[in-house]
């Protein structure tokens, strides 16, 4: 039986080895790793005053990045759901790289918190009963905690099933699908309690909102597949692991059915802000038409809306839906067009106008945040193609030891089914 040591050994020599084109892509994300860590390093030396921050607008483009990934690392649950509760065959090929897609939210989504504090040091204030939150009053504590422990779910549950592969055995799911229950209430909560933590807040009228929490899963369930369906496809081309056609189609249909759904409350939300609006419609109004001579964000959230809704009616047609250059393109769409409506159309307009009505400054991020944004974004790409190359490394290989040759005739998540028989770039384990 091969140890543990042994596994991370062989973790090791698969990640560090592999074709030109791989070696280039981690050698593109590590210097945007490094560029990020520079700005991070000026904006440890002269303070958040160097964002665009200021004291009207105390939250930007960090963490209306922490509040889209949140999302897509709660949207999990769609590949979790079918595949270890329903069995679902087509969803068991892709269901650990959508908890590696979770694992690599999670991590972004804490290192833009921890960006957003203005330095490492300060964390142990998010600690519960450590820090000097008002525990357990306060919901950013709450955040906290679920983050973490979805963290930890989404880490151990897959551990668990690539070490049983590794050594050639079908994980028991005794052991891992009380996890898995576990996790499917807590994907939900995570991205509730972000909603929560913003619709709680009775100064900023914005967020004071029953379809918040709704629409924040919504468009999770929209933007993570749609990211998703891009990844299977890049894994399905440039590797031997196979993801069948009916995997993406039903992924497909996952992303137009909570599309159609998200849709349907963006429209809700402005009829009620503009069909008659008040004075809390200010930052509506500011955000779709501007106010006040202020309109910085109205290009950005008319460019969502159209992505957004031309996205969702080509998938509504079932015969596009089907053309995997449409589908690719619709989904890449929706993701762009969700990222800015939960990011800067989301969280930028809850401070202005500021609670008053009136408009100080808009807010627009330096080359700082651009830069740090683009640094984490590309360490959690880092995250997630390493976790893709030992899984796949490790899945392969089981696939030749089970001898299993079709990806339709299993269906328990531990006896998934074979390659296509193509020659692998990367490196298999031994």
């Amino acid at each position: 039986m091969r140890t543990l040591g042994a596994f991370f050994r062989d973790a090791l020599d698969n990640v560090t080895a592999g074709s030109l084109r791989y070696h280039l892509w981690m050698g593109f994300l590590t210097f945007l790793m490094l560029l990020g860590t520079y700005a991070y390093l000026v904006q440890l030396r002269e303070g958040l005053i160097v964002t665009g921050m200021y004291d009207y607008v105390s939250w930007g483009l960090y963490i209306s990045n922490f509040t889209f990934l949140v999302g897509i690392a709660a949207a999990a649950l769609m590949l979790v759901l079918p595949t270890y509760v329903f069995r679902d065959t087509d969803f068991v090929r892709a269901v650990l790289f959508g908890e590696g897609m979770a694992v690599a939210a999670l991590v972004m989504c804490l290192a833009f918190v921890i960006v957003d504090m203005g330095g490492p040091a300060r964390l142990w204030h998010m600690l519960p009963v450590v820090g000097i939150f008002n525990w357990p009053r306060s919901m950013l504590t709450w955040d906290v905690l679920v983050l973490n422990g979805y963290l930890f779910i989404n880490l151990t549950i897959p551990f668990y099933i690539l070490y049983n592969h590794y050594q050639g055995r079908t994980p028991n799911p005794k052991v891992y699908l009380p996890g898995v229950l576990i996790s499917l209430v807590w994907a939900i909560s995570v991205h509730l309690v972000t909603a929560f933590l913003y619709a709680g807040l009775p100064a900023r009228p914005f967020w004071n909102s029953a379809l918040l929490g709704p629409r924040f899963l919504a468009s999770a369930f929209t933007a993570g597949p749609a990211l998703m369906i891009i990844i299977l496809t890049v894994i399905r081309r440039t590797t031997p692991y196979t993801i069948t056609d009916g995997t993406i189609h039903k992924l497909g249909l996952v992303v137009t059915g909570a599309a159609q759904v998200n849709l349907v409350m963006l429209f809700s939300e402005m009829f009620k802000e503009f069909y008659w609006p008040t004075a809390h419609s200010r930052s509506a109004i500011y955000l779709f038409f501007g106010l006040d001579g202020h309109s910085a964000l109205v290009p950005w959230m008319w460019a969502s809306l159209i992505m957004v809704t031309a996205a969702t009616v080509v998938l509504t047609v079932p015969a596009l839906r089907q053309r995997k250059p449409v589908l690719l393109t619709a989904s890449a769409l929706l993701f762009v067009g969700i990222w800015i409506e939960k990011g800067m159309g989301l969280i930028v307009p809850g401070f202005v106008p500021e609670p008053w009505g009136r408009i100080f400054a808009e807010y627009s991020p330096t080359w700082v945040e651009w830069t740090v944004t683009l640094g984490i974004w590309a360490l959690g790409a880092w995250v997630f193609t390493v976790l893709t190359k030992v899984a796949v490394g490790v899945e392969v290989r089981y696939q030749q030891l089970r001898g299993v040759q079709a990806a339709d005739q299993e269906a328990p998540l531990g006896e998934a089914s074979g390659s296509r028989g193509r020659q692998s770039r990367l490196p298999l384990l031994p």
